[in-house]
This record gives structure tokens, C-alpha cells and sequence, in this order.
């Protein structure tokens, strides 16, 4: 199943109309403001929670959390009848045609992610569709590890109900992506809508939910919804470190961070941007490695910890390290290398990790043949040359001219290059070739004719 962005208007309408009820499991922040806003909507909700003081509020029609506009959908949604609540589970799922689980996922002690509501939830419900005739669809709004719902929630579901996910029933992942203090208009303005799903009549009642809302929607496996939420989190609190850290270079060094970050922040085609955020093969190149080092030295310098940027090239060799663990994993010894360059379109062999994943590949006792088109010995000079000559001293032996030599040579193909010709020869590598992707090469997994396609980090 692949990922969809798509409009799906008449769907979503069909589906909209379809509904003849929502219940909506725990009532904390994601769940009061979740049943709120789809009662303004239309929609009939059924809030259910086990704390008699957030019930006995929203009876009362007021809010159970402090949230900007918030109060008043709340009355407006009880004193119309379309938002009531209960602490039965049983009867709120037998009055409804979809349930939204929005409780708490809490941290355990280690680090690690608490589900005990979510399965006592789930076996509340998967219960309650023992019982109940008709299709019924299970929305999981919390925030959970992926896996989670194919692993834990749905067979919980299934032996709770006797019934079967897809036939008698669906399940959705649909993350939320509010935020405290401003909660209301996220769930009006979303930056997207994500939607795991296992069938589409399940996908199109939960895309019906936000039907004329904005945002770019997106239909994927159950996984990448629940991952997707991480990947957001995670990247907040990266950009907010990072902001942070070079706040505090700034203040060492007697700068302006937010002069220095007014400019940062202008360039919205490689800083703000998709640019750097695809999955691919470690960075390398005659800057980023050279100022990763230099602005960390400063810092430790002027005593301030920075561990955010000074964990980069630490990073940055991990990967490089998977790269290397997954060919020697493979237990072939003959190696062809696509790229050498630290990118494609140079010579630049300047800390290229291509020149360092063949340097080791040597190391290991592999048998590599290298061709890249922009790279010629004979060209070489100054530092590109210096470096080459202390990392790769024996390049010579390893360059081949042409791209056939190493495709012919080479039981596992290494491809960092997306040039045409690179293709057209994997092509013609013999049967049983493994083809290791190190920079998403489009088309690359359907040319490989015979081969076994590996993707480094997809």
C-alpha cells in the first residue's frame, strides 16, 4: 500500500452524510476538543470518559480543559443536543456507527510508551461489537508507536468482538496535530489530514469527517500514520534545540541570535524548505563537515554545550556505519560502486562518505571496482587530491572506466548516483545482483530485472 495525497471529494461527502454517530473516547484535551468540533459540524457525539468531574462539566455544558473557544462550542454543542456523555461504554458504541480513541499514551518509566489505556479501551469496545449489528469503524487518534495497532489493537479487538477487522469492521489511524493554546483553529486549519487504513470504507467515513477543511490529505498504511506524528514531534523539539543552541553560541561570541536567525530564516529554498529531509546516505563535502566541527570547537571553547550540533557528525558516522553493516550483512565479497564524489555533478572528493564507505569496504577484504564519470585521477589537484591520496592512496587500482565493468564485476551494487546511464547499466547486471540504494534512485527498484533491490533506509 502506498502513500496517496488525493481529494476525494464525493467521498467525503457520501461519507459525511453517512454517519449517524461519533463516540469519542476519553475526554481530555484531544477528546473534549475533538467531540466539540465535530458537533459543530453536524455531527451527533457521544463523549465517554470513567472521571465523573469531566462528565458531570460537559453535562453542565462547559469544557473540561482551558482551551481558546472552546467553552462556547461546548454549550452550543450540549444545549443543542448534539454532544452528550457517558461513563458506558457498551451503549455509546451501539449508539454510534464510529468510535474516535483519543485517551492518554503516557511514558513508563524507562523511557518507554504506556498502551494500558488503549487496550482496555479497545477491549471495551471490541466487547461492546460483539453485540452490535452493522459496520461500525474504530478511529485511533492517540499518539502511538508504530505497530501498535496492527499488533496490539486490532487482535484485541478481534478476540474481544469474534469478529473480523475488514469484515465485519474497519480501523483507522487518524493522528491528531493540535496544539495546546490554540487547539480550535488547528482542528479548523489543519496543516494536513493523515489517514491509516487497512479498506477504503473505513478510509473514506474518516476522510468524510473533514470534508471542506484545507490541508493536503493523505491516505497510508496504518505504520506511517502512527510514525508520522513522531516524525513531527521529534522535528519540533529538534528545530527548538537548535534554535536554542546557536541562541547560546550567539551570547558566547557577543552576537545577536535573532539578527542571525532573521537571516537564517529568509532562505525558504534550502533552510525552510524540503531540501536535506528525504531519507538517503551520510553528507560529506568540503563544508558541512569542516563547519559542523568549526562551530562546535567554538563552543566548547567558550564553555557552552551544545549537544544538538555536536552530536551531528557523531550522527552522521552512524549512518555511514549502518551503510557499511548492511553490505558486509549480505556476505558477498565483490563490490561495484556507483559515485565517489560527495555528491553527484563533482569531482569533489573532499570527506566524501562514498570514499570513506570504500576505503572500509577495502579494509574488510572486499573486491571493489568504482566508476564515476565526474572523477578522473588525472584531474585531481590540490586538497581533493591530498585527501584522496591519504584516504584512498590505491583509487587507481579500484576506478574503471566504464559503467558495464562495474555492473559486471559487482555482486552487490552500491548506487549513490541518479544519472540515466547508471540505471541503464544496473539493467544489464547479471540475475542475482543485489542492487543496495543509497540515494533513492526513482525507477531504480523496478529497472533492477533479476536483482534484489535494498534500500538503505526505506
Amino acid at each position: 500500500m502506498t502513500s496517496t495525497t488525493f481529494p476525494m471529494e464525493g467521498m467525503a461527502r457520501a461519507s459525511s452524510r453517512a454517519l449517524t454517530g461519533i463516540s469519542v473516547f476519553g475526554l481530555g484535551y484531544v477528546g473534549s476538543i475533538s467531540s466539540a468540533c465535530f458537533a459543530s459540524r453536524g455531527h451527533r457525539v457521544v463523549g465517554v470518559d470513567v472521571d465523573v468531574r469531566k462528565l458531570d462539566l460537559l453535562r453542565q455544558g462547559m469544557a473540561p480543559v482551558i482551551e481558546a473557544g472552546l467553552g462556547d462550542m461546548v454549550h452550543d454543542a450540549v444545549g443543542s443536543g448534539l454532544l452528550s456523555v457517558t461513563d458506558a461504554a457498551s451503549a455509546a458504541v451501539s449508539a454510534t456507527d464510529m468510535s474516535l480513541v483519543c485517551v492518554a499514551t503516557p511514558s513508563l518509566p524507562g523511557g518507554g510508551l504506556s498502551t494500558a489505556y488503549l487496550e482496555a479501551v479497545s477491549s471495551q469496545i471490541g466487547a461492546a461489537l460483539a453485540t452490535k449489528t452493522g459496520w461500525h469503524t474504530v478511529v485511533y487518534r492517540s499518539t502511538m508507536l508504530p505497530g501498535t495497532c496492527e499488533t496490539v489493537l486490532i487482535p484485541l479487538l478481534e478476540r474481544a468482538s469474534g469478529k473480523r477487522v475488514g469484515v465485519d469492521f474497519g480501523v483507522c489511524v487518524n493522528p491528531e496535530f493540535l496544539r495546546e493554546g490554540t487547539s480550535v483553529r488547528d482542528f479548523f486549519e489543519p496543516p494536513k489530514t493523515v489517514v491509516g487504513y487497512t479498506e477504503d470504507r473505513s478510509a473514506g467515513l474518516v476522510v468524510g469527517l473533514y470534508e471542506g477543511l484545507p490541508g493536503p490529505r493523505f491516505l497510508v498504511p496504518l505504520g506511517v500514520a502512527e510514525m508520522v506524528k513522531y516524525v513531527d514531534n521529534c522535528f519540533h523539539a529538534l528545530k527548538v534545540d537548535f534554535a536554542n543552541e546557536i541562541g547560546a553560541i550567539c551570547v558566547a561570541l557577543g552576537l545577536d541570535s535573532h539578527a542571525v536567525m532573521d537571516v537564517f530564516l529568509s532562505d525558504t529554498k534550502l533552510n525552510l524548505s524540503g531540501a536535506y529531509l528525504r531519507p538517503g546516505f551520510a553528507f560529506g563535502g568540503s563544508c558541512l563537515p569542516k563547519d559542523v566541527r568549526a562551530l562546535t570547537h567554538a563552543a566548547r571553547r567558550h564553555d557552552v554545550e551544545i549537544p544538538v550540533i555536536a552530536n551531528i557528525l557523531p550522527s552522521n558516522e552512524a549512518h555511514l556505519h549502518r551503510a557499511l553493516d548492511t553490505i558486509l550483512a549480505l556476505g558477498k565479497r565483490r563490490i561495484g560502486m556507483f559515485g565517489l564524489s560527495f555528491k553527484s555533478g563533482t569531482d569533489d572528493l573532499r570527506e566524501s562518505p562514498m570514499v570513506e564507505l570504500a576505503e572500509r569496504l577495502v579494509g574488510k577484504g572486499c573486491d571493489v571496482r568504482i566508476h564515476d564519470e565526474n572523477v578522473s585521477l588525472s584531474r585531481l589537484t590540490g586538497s581533493n587530491k591530498a585527501h584522496i591520496d591519504e584516504r584512498l592512496p590505491h583509487l587507481a587500482e579500484l576506478l574503471a572506466e566504464d559503467r558495464d565493468t562495474v555492473a559486471q564485476h559487482g555482486e552487490v551494487l552500491l548506487v549513490a548516483t541518479k544519472d540515466a546511464a547508471t540505471l541503464d547499466a544496473v539493467e544489464r547486471a547479471p540475475a542475482g545482483t543485489v542492487v543496495l540504494d543509497l540515494v533513492h534512485v526513482p525507477g531504480l527498484r523496478e529497472a533492477r530485472h533479476g536483482c534484489a533491490y535494498v534500500g538503505l533506509s526505506w
